[in-house]
């Protein structure tokens, strides 16, 4: 009955979330359906990172928000090999990506909700 519980309350916990999706997977998904890709990368010890993720990310709003407006990439600056040249100076640090695979905003730092809605609702 445990182990049951336990699958059952992982599948919920499950189905919140941006689900992320490789640079390779969003560049195909960007010639099907022209949206700006958006990269989160982070590093892995980073506590701003993770409030983000949980913060933000994890909420079932933003989720749908970003989602509908974006394709979702998160990159580790240790482990992943960064596009187009990007050097970010601090993480979180985000990158929008064109149709042209051209860099039209970059923000930078951890943000509330709210906050990070504003700051990427006029993104296209």
């Amino acid at each position: 009955m445990t182990k049951i519980l336990f699958l059952f309350l992982f599948t919920c916990i499950s189905l919140y979330g941006v689900d992320w999706l490789s640079y390779k997977e969003a560049l195909e998904l960007q010639k099907k359906n022209h949206k700006v890709i958006m990269i989160d990368i982070v590093k892995t010890d980073c506590r701003y990172c993770s409030n983000m993720e949980t913060q933000v990310f994890d909420d079932l709003y933003m989720e749908e928000w970003l989602e509908e407006r974006f394709i979702l990439v998160k990159m580790n600056l240790y482990t992943d090999t960064l596009p187009l040249g990007i050097k970010p100076i601090v993480s979180p640090s985000f990158y929008f990506i064109n149709h042209k695979q051209e860099i039209v905003k970059n923000i930078n730092g951890s943000w509330n909700i709210q906050d990070f809605k504003d700051l990427t609702e006029n993104i296209k």
